[in-house]
């Protein structure tokens, strides 16, 4: 029986079927391997602060300040987005209080650059859009033309780590 591939729920029955093929035939991880064959470099909070901010300051100099960007122990990938993006206002003393903050699942800690990449931009691309809507993807591939591409390869690899089938562990 050909395994559930729920993070490609939404794309075609033919391509959803390639995809069942090359997991059945082991395929699957050698293809993303030969297309992104290192994984990226920024194991701490202060340089995945300064990777997101290189791209905040190039694509987006006008958009409300970040105050955080952290590696999250506690966003799980099967129930929560691959990142977070939070807007928090707070009263005090009369005065309204506002940080933008992107947390990162920390299990994104050993994949290729270009799929951390990716998931960076999706979550600059929520200081100017909160919603997913059209002028959302136009913003997230201003800033990374292959962000489609890299979506779903990323939805390849997270379906290899359900499968135990990790080819970056």
């Amino acid at each position: 029986m050909a395994p559930s591939l729920p993070y490609l729920q939404g794309y075609s029955p033919e391509l959803i079927q390639q995809v069942q093929q090359l997991i059945a035939q082991n395929k699957l991880a050698t293809s993303l391997q030969n297309r992104y064959p290192d994984i990226h470099q920024l194991s701490s909070d202060k340089a995945l602060y300064d990777y997101t901010m290189a791209f905040k300051q190039r694509y987006l100099k006008r958009a409300s300040p970040l105050n955080k960007v952290l590696w999250d122990d506690k966003i799980t990938l099967k129930k929560q987005a691959l990142g977070l993006h939070s807007y928090i206002a707070k009263n005090h003393g009369g005065k309204t209080k506002s940080k933008n903050e992107i947390r990162i699942s920390s299990r994104l800690k050993r994949i290729p650059e270009p799929l951390l990449r990716m998931v960076v931009v999706h979550e600059l691309a929520h200081l100017k859009e909160k919603d997913h809507n059209k002028a959302f993807y136009q913003l997230c591939c201003h800033m990374e033309p292959q962000y489609h591409q890299l979506e779903f390869d990323l939805r390849l690899l997270l379906t290899l780590v359900d499968l135990e089938l990790n080819p970056y562990e």
